[in-house]
């Protein structure tokens, strides 16, 4: 495989399974242009050494390296919680998170809506206020895959962005090709005709549906636990023909995401995984890259794009 399962520290690089440790490792692009004062010569070397290991101990010429590199035509990525984190947004899965306060059946679930859905309301008012306030900004792992998707495409590529996320970082960082299978945060759903209007500010039961007029029926576009994820189809069809699956920043808790890796691997495709630490699906995952998003994506899609 392209990418070994590397564990990346600024002094500790273990690669895995064995591989043959030599200075001209293309692993030095991701890990050293991080953290090594040399980071700029790694650069160098990674483009220009003459051999590399594959996973399996297979020595690949330069030349090679570079189909193997080239050879994606279809990528698909999912981005997770680790990604809008770094950019200063609260998870619940985090222990200093905003869901820490309330139950998350009390918050997420259509069962505490009916119960009470002003403090639902309130409770996505406060992640809006977040979300739209100055101290939230896109970060560079939102800008690199934009700007992997770009490159992609003008190869005349495929490039599909899935994303856990309800917040907007993606959008601002310049994606197109996204879907949101989670919903969104600056969206509301009438449900009395399923029509989405924009929401900015804060909601509340008196707010009305500009399209059908009812009263009361505007809920936060939110994929709460228990219902369906959105846009599924959309997302196995491009999993069905993808040669590269990318998870990025998800915990592999959280299903029918954490089994996309897996309908990848049956379609065939290379799979990574960039963690900060190893999800609970990591074992079905070929490779994988240990570090923080905002550093690790941005190394390993500059990584793909000069290869």
């Amino acid at each position: 495989m392209l990418f070994p399962r590397i564990k990346n520290h600024v002094t500790n690089i273990r690669f895995w399974p064995k591989a043959k440790v030599e200075p001209l490792r293309i692993f030095w692009f991701v890990v050293l242009k991080a953290y090594s004062p040399y980071r700029y010569i790694s650069v160098f070397l990674a483009i220009y050494d003459q051999t590399i290991y594959g996973n399996e101990g297979i020595e690949l010429t330069g030349q090679e390296r570079r189909g193997e590199a080239m050879k994606y035509k279809s990528v698909v990525v999912l981005t997770g919680a680790g990604v809008s984190a770094e950019s200063g947004i609260k998870t619940f899965r985090a222990s200093d998170g905003l869901w820490e306060e309330h139950r998350i059946e009390d918050v997420a679930s259509p069962e505490g809506y009916a119960r009470n859905p002003e403090l639902v309301l309130d409770f996505y008012n406060q992640r809006r206020r977040q979300l739209v306030s100055n101290d939230v900004q896109e970060n560079e792992a939102h800008l690199a895959l934009a700007k992997l998707e770009k490159g992609l495409l003008e190869q005349g590529g495929k490039f599909l962005l899935v994303t856990q996320n309800i917040d907007d970082l993606h959008e601002r960082a310049g994606s197109k090709n996204l879907l949101h299978m989670h919903g969104e945060l600056l969206k509301l759903r009438c449900e009395s005709c399923d029509a989405l209007s924009a929401c900015v500010e804060d909601s509340s039961k008196q707010d009305t549906c500009s399209e059908c007029g009812a009263e009361g029926s505007l809920r936060p576009h939110i994929v709460w636990f228990g219902e369906m994820p959105l846009a599924m189809d959309e997302i196995y069809d491009a999993l069905e023909f993808c040669d590269l699956f990318v998870a990025i920043g998800t915990s592999g808790h959280v299903y029918p995401a954490a089994g996309f890796v897996e309908v990848a691997n049956n379609s065939g495709a290379e799979t990574i995984e960039i963690n900060l630490e190893a999800s609970a699906v990591t074992s079905h995952f070929d490779s994988q890259i240990l570090g923080a998003a905002s550093v690790a994506v941005p190394n390993f899609v500059e990584f793909l794009l000069l290869s």
